[in-house]
């Protein structure tokens, strides 16, 4: 058991603790991304729901394994938002490298089911988005459905077009589906959910980034951790667990993962994604699979910001006002950051500006781009926070933080599209700069 979690101390004593029968009602796996906390949780799934004699074998072929190995089991419960679309970019490029591979069949079919495992019905139920994500949800699923009882084409064209199609629904339906937070409504349905006798030998709830998670749904989750349902594990996992409510974390036992070395994070993308190389991290070879990557956003953020700068230079030039020497020092140290890396000099118009980021960072179309692209120009306004000068560079790096949480929100909760959300953050920062 737990064989495909690599380099984490903490594994050996979870196993103790399933061996020895203690294992708590509610657990946290924490600690940073990539760490391989939710592959654990899942496993843990699969070992608590396996209906072997002397379960949790890695191999074992018993209904309850099989079903949780192909995520379909209906004892497990997924829920919480995470980024799904590097890992089934990069789970097809590790079966497309050797089609007739089971193993690398398995892997991109369960990164899509981590995907769709979120829109279980039992979590959508009198949702007032059913109806706008049932067809998205269906195309997925039947793309799915025709990918594993389809056989293993012989050119990688066809194979690569398969996946092709399979990847463009996952991202309608992640764009269309996924909120940034857990709602009330889903963690009440789980309550629901959890209380009900499992169909197998045990129950698992797994909450991905807990700490994602609106104000009511923390309150309705204590609610079960404080009288946790028999033959029920509940699993929370966080990179940020001290944003977790205190009476939250006080009813689960934590199990700490660790940050793994750069060879061993090396060892982990060999090993699970068939790769040959060498790699930062986990994290860089995932983003390597986006259409846009840091690379080019912190420069489009440098460019973002030069613009937004130059905006409210030329407001006031109009109202024939100074121009404050924070807003030149903004600009200065921006604009030769865009333009070094060949994007250009600052947008003569906010349209311009706006409609430039666009362009370059394809329309922001893939699924958390667009608040990637915030936590660059966060980087880039923190960078020149750090680059000296007036302690007044304080007050408008929040005023810059401020806007881009609106923004993500506007993006997030209340699903505005990225045009929008760029012309009014520029808008907003032009108004805030000259006030």
């Amino acid at each position: 058991m737990f064989d495909n979690i690599l380099h984490q101390p903490v594994i050996t004593r979870l196993k103790a603790d399933i061996a020895s029968g203690s294992l708590a009602p509610a657990l946290l796996f924490s600690g940073p991304r990539y760490g391989g906390k939710g592959t654990a949780a899942l496993e843990l799934a699969r070992v608590l729901g396996c209906e072997a004699p002397a379960p949790g074998a890695w191999n074992c072929g018993c209904p309850g394994c099989i079903r949780h190995r192909n995520l379909v089991s209906s004892d497990l419960l997924l829920l919480g938002r995470r980024r799904f679309y590097e890992e089934i970019s990069a789970s097809a490029e590790a079966f497309l490298r050797n089609p007739e591979n089971a193993g690398g069949r398995m892997l991109f079919i369960r990164s899509v089911r981590k995907l769709l495992a979120r829109f279980n019905p039992v979590l959508w139920e009198e949702d007032p988005k059913l109806g706008k994500i049932r067809s998205l949800v269906g195309a997925l699923e039947e793309g799915l459905s025709d990918f594993e009882e389809s056989p293993v084409p012989r050119e990688r064209s066809a194979a690569e077009k398969h996946c092709k199609g399979i990847i463009e629904k996952a991202v309608k339906l992640e764009t269309g589906g996924m909120g940034e937070y857990v709602p009330v409504s889903q963690i009440r349905r789980a309550a629901y959910w959890s209380r009900l006798a499992p169909l197998g030998r045990h129950k698992c709830m797994v909450i991905e980034n807990a700490e994602q998670m609106q104000e009511g749904a923390k309150n309705s989750l204590l609610k079960i951790l404080e009288e946790p349902p028999p033959r029920v594990t509940i699993v929370l996992t966080s990179s940020r667990s001290a944003s977790l409510l205190p009476t939250v974390l006080s009813r689960l036992r934590d199990y700490r993962f660790v940050k793994r070395g750069a060879k061993e994070e090396e060892e982990v993308v060999v090993r699970i994604f068939r790769e040959t190389g060498s790699f930062q991290s986990i994290e860089t070879y995932l983003e390597s699979f986006l259409p846009v990557g840091g690379e080019i956003l912190y420069p489009l953020g440098a460019y973002f910001v030069a613009s937004a700068a130059a905006e409210a230079v030329r407001e006031l030039q109009k109202q024939r006002k100074d121009i404050p020497p924070l807003l030149a020092d903004l600009g200065r140290f921006a604009a030769p950051i865009a333009e070094s890396a060949g994007i250009g000099r600052p947008a003569p118009d906010l349209g311009t500006a706006a409609g430039k980021t666009l362009q370059t960072a394809e329309r922001f179309e893939i699924p958390g781009l667009l608040s990637r692209f915030f936590l660059q120009i966060s980087s880039l306004i923190s960078a020149w926070l750090r680059s000296g000068g007036s302690p007044e560079k304080t007050v408008w790096s929040d005023l810059w933080r401020r806007e881009l949480q609106r923004a993500a929100a506007d993006a997030d909760s209340f699903n505005i599209a990225a045009p929008m959300v760029l012309e009014r953050l520029l808008e907003a920062l032009k108004t805030g700069m000259i006030a």
